[in-house]
């Protein structure tokens, strides 16, 4: 089916569809059922499915996903929802501990087809513990595919192909991006390794992720207003890195600044940038870039504009891969 929709309309279309082809597909989580979750995502789906497939949890994140990793490891295909990224903590043991490492434990005989949708980032409005970018501590792990999608599209395939995978996924989901509209052809498929070229450019290489994309894509129209064309990458993937893409587009431009909401320190931008300087050392004409977060907890929600990357601390971190001495700098 297609036609325009938001970016939770559109997960909700994924889930959906995941539950109608699949018997062996089971969603479970805080508030999914009779109220639909808190963003709407499973809105309708415990009155079509029932509550034996919709399945609304007690208010304890680690039993959520410990039930879903025995329900993988019995067969079932498990789409556990947490409400928010900073609510995933309490069930980092049952991810790392356990569901990341039970197919090498077992010598590759049992596989974990199992999905975590995590609402992730800030720029609601929203008190502590609603705002966090808890990526890294994911992508470090052996054993987990961590995505993420920047509009309706690639959430609603992105979130078919997470499901139908046989290894753990964890999908994050970009809470601001919730209600962006967009055409959605829900029977169209993403994979989750490759990063996708959003716009073409010759002057850098801008890499993003989630919602930083249409910032990154705001800041590469921008810059045509200086004279800069800017190449713009979607990574999707967080672990495993699509490095060619990456690469490959380092090596036409010669400089690369990389964006993302989470703090700066051992991140997935500095995951980026060590995998350019080992891939296309040779090929860079100026040090890479990153504009993130602070290293500091998520501020209140007063301040989250200062904290989040905007348009010009990325232009300035594009004109200092030029060398040139920024407009936004001098005045």
């Amino acid at each position: 089916m297609t036609g325009e929709s938001t970016m939770a309309a559109a997960l909700n279309a994924a889930l959906h569809d995941a539950l109608a082809e699949d018997d062996d597909v089971v969603l479970l989580g805080e508030d999914i059922g009779t109220l639909g979750g808190v963003f709407r995502v499973t809105d309708g789906l415990l009155q079509e499915f029932g509550p034996a497939r919709v399945i609304d949890s007690p208010l304890a994140e680690a039993g959520i996903v410990g039930t879903a990793v025995g329900m993988a490891y019995r067969g079932l295909r498990p789409v556990c929802e947490i409400q928010f990224d900073g609510f995933v903590h309490p069930a980092l043991d049952q991810i790392i501990a356990q569901l990341s490492r039970l197919h090498y434990r077992t010598g590759g005989v049992v596989r974990m087809p199992l999905t975590i949708r995590v609402p992730c980032g800030g720029g609601i409005g929203a008190v502590e513990h609603h705002s966090e970018s808890p990526e890294a501590y994911f992508a470090h792990t052996p054993g987990l595919r961590v995505v993420t999608a920047a509009d309706p599209q690639d959430a609603c395939s992105t979130l078919r192909a997470a499901i139908a995978c046989d290894d753990p996924v964890l999908f994050l989901e970009p809470k601001r991006r919730y209600w962006t509209k967009a055409e959605v052809d829900t029977g169209a498929r993403a994979d989750l390794v490759s990063a996708r070229v959003l716009r073409p450019g010759r002057d850098a290489t801008l890499v993003a992720y989630g919602s930083m994309v249409t910032t990154a894509l705001e800041a590469a129209t921008a810059a045509e207003d200086d004279g800069i064309d800017l190449e713009v990458i979607d990574l999707r993937s967080l672990s495993p890195i699509d490095r060619e893409t990456v690469a490959a587009s380092v090596r036409r431009t010669g400089r690369l600044v990389v964006t993302h909401e989470a703090q700066a320190s051992v991140s997935v931008s500095a995951e980026v940038i060590t995998a350019v300087v080992e891939d296309c050392f040779e090929q860079l004409e100026a040090p890479p870039e990153r504009v993130t977060g602070y290293d500091t907890p998520y501020p209140p929600s007063a301040l989250e504009d200062a904290f989040l990357p905007g348009l010009d601390r990325i232009l300035d971190a594009v004109d200092r891969t030029l060398g040139r001495r920024s407009s936004r700098e001098v005045a």
